[in-house]
């Protein structure tokens, strides 16, 4: 018996959406933090946020084209659906969690 009574299974277009803006948005005021206060004895760490910030961004970017083309919340490997808990957590995530673990 599930336990999930209610829970929906999959984002509806519109929760995919505002979770995928938010998290750009996050990641936008993460970078104007980061540009604001790093001083000179910093700037490696601050390259290195800055750039994982922006493959951050790159992929929020290319999520959101999935939601335009259809294809979002389905893995790019197996072409499996994504659990919808998942998207919640990581809306930008292109793997379901068997496929993300073999690349890494």
């Amino acid at each position: 018996m599930s336990t999930d009574v209610g829970r929906p299974q999959h984002l509806t277009v519109h929760e995919a959406r505002q979770r995928l803006e938010h998290e750009r948005n996050s990641r936008l005021v993460q970078l104007r933090a980061i540009e604001a206060g790093a001083g000179p004895a910093e700037a490696d760490l601050r390259n290195a946020q800055t750039a994982a910030i922006q493959r951050t961004l790159k992929e929020i970017e290319a999520a959101g084209q999935r939601l335009l083309d259809g294809t979002y919340g389905t893995c790019s490997s197996c072409a499996t659906a994504i659990p919808a808990e998942r998207l919640e957590i990581l809306p930008y995530v292109r793997f379901c969690v068997t496929c993300q673990q073999r690349s890494t």
